[in-house]
């Protein structure tokens, strides 16, 4: 029955981390006013979805660090109560964060469920060792990477542009076309008696690049690479964090490991897709302004390190990384909201003693029930 419960948990703790994490990727489309919503969520979902599929042949390491191997001893990993105790634990951390639509990691949520279970369950004999350099170096150096390199990648790509005349035009809506702001009056003067007039949004009113490179108009270009940088950072998302998942349900055996990872993925997508919208809000509108450049670079950077973690079995966050590289380049343009920051940190400071208390809790009443 445990083991049933055990699979059930895991579930929930999949559609969480979708509910919390899909959108994430596609943050920057729905912010910077290059995709609406429920296309852009469409395509985070796809793009993870496949990314969790690959995982299976791809993160063999991450696999084993997060069903715990070499941070508890080995017959400690393969009690039921002790698994079950962090799947429940990680999950319903991440289902409160997603409910107030904070965006934090659930890896971080997994590490926290693993102390804590781990410190009820064999006290000092915790890895400690393993836990820095495993995990918590690279959760603690992947933000702060993301913020200096978004910030750095930025300010290459704006002089570049700049130093291939490529500039950026602000416009008004009239009607249903953009008129760039120097020609308003004159377009203003002979239409505006037949059209309508209202306020608009980020994603109403934004600046659009003029020019052109290597031979293409430079906004239709730097609108596909903007789709292709999302989806490569949601595939590597699903990549990265599918395998922490999956680890969970080696105990349970029901299935074949690509079929558990098939039904991760399946559970990953309906979070996702039913839950994802608070968070969804956070991350696009709240930490940084970003125009269609400046959202492309963002996802960029994410996608890059993020796959490169999952190729060298580093958990680090998604999460913080994403909002790292978001918050660099807000730092450039000037649009970086530090308030939304703090209690975004403040988030991730309670995201580890929170899951480690529920962890503990409840491997001690398992414990002690199944004594």
């Amino acid at each position: 029955m445990l083991l049933l419960f055990l699979f059930l948990a895991v579930l929930l703790l999949t559609y969480s981390n979708g509910a919390n994490d899909n959108f994430k990727g596609v943050a920057t489309l729905w912010g910077s006013g290059t995709m609406a919503y429920r296309p852009a969520l469409i395509l985070a979902t796809v793009a993870t979805f496949a990314g969790s599929i690959c995982s299976y042949f791809f993160a063999e390491e991450l696999i084993k660090n997060f069903s715990g191997k070499g941070l508890v001893p080995d017959d400690i990993i393969q009690s039921v109560d002790f698994t079950l105790s962090v799947a429940l634990a990680a999950g319903v951390t991440v289902l409160l964060a997603t409910r107030f639509g904070f965006p934090i990691s659930t890896t971080h949520g997994l590490v926290g469920a693993l102390v804590g279970a781990g410190l009820v369950a064999v006290g000092t004999a915790v890895n400690f060792a393993k836990l820095g350099v495993s995990f918590f170096l690279p959760l603690i150096l992947g933000p702060v990477l993301a913020v200096v390199l978004g910030s750095l990648v930025y300010v290459l790509f704006r002089q570049g542009r700049r130093a291939a005349g490529i500039t950026e035009e602000s416009c008004v809506c009239v009607g249903d076309t953009w008129v760039p702001a120097a020609a308003a009056p004159t377009m203003a003067f002979t239409a505006l008696p037949t059209l309508q007039a209202g306020t608009g949004t980020q994603a109403e009113c934004q600046n659009l690049y003029q020019g052109t490179f290597i031979g293409l108009h430079f906004q239709p270009l730097i609108n596909n690479l903007h789709y292709g940088s999302a989806a490569a950072m949601s595939f590597a998302r699903g990549l990265n964090d599918t395998p922490k998942l999956v680890g969970l349900l080696l105990l349970c055996k029901f299935f074949a490991m690509p079929v558990n990872v098939l039904v991760l993925a399946v559970a990953m997508a309906i979070g996702g897709l039913l839950n994802a919208r608070k968070v969804a809000d956070t991350m696009s509108k709240k930490i940084s302004k970003l125009n269609h450049g400046q959202g492309f670079t963002a996802n960029l950077i994410t996608s890059l390190l993020v796959i490169a973690a999952s190729k060298f079995g580093l958990p680090v966050s998604t999460t913080h990384v994403s909002v790292g590289s978001i918050y660099g380049i807000g730092l450039v343009n000037g649009t970086a909201n530090s308030r939304e920051i703090a209690k975004i940190g403040l988030s991730w400071l309670l995201t580890l003693p929170v899951a480690a208390l529920l962890s503990a809790g409840f491997y001690y009443a398992f414990h002690t029930l199944g004594r």
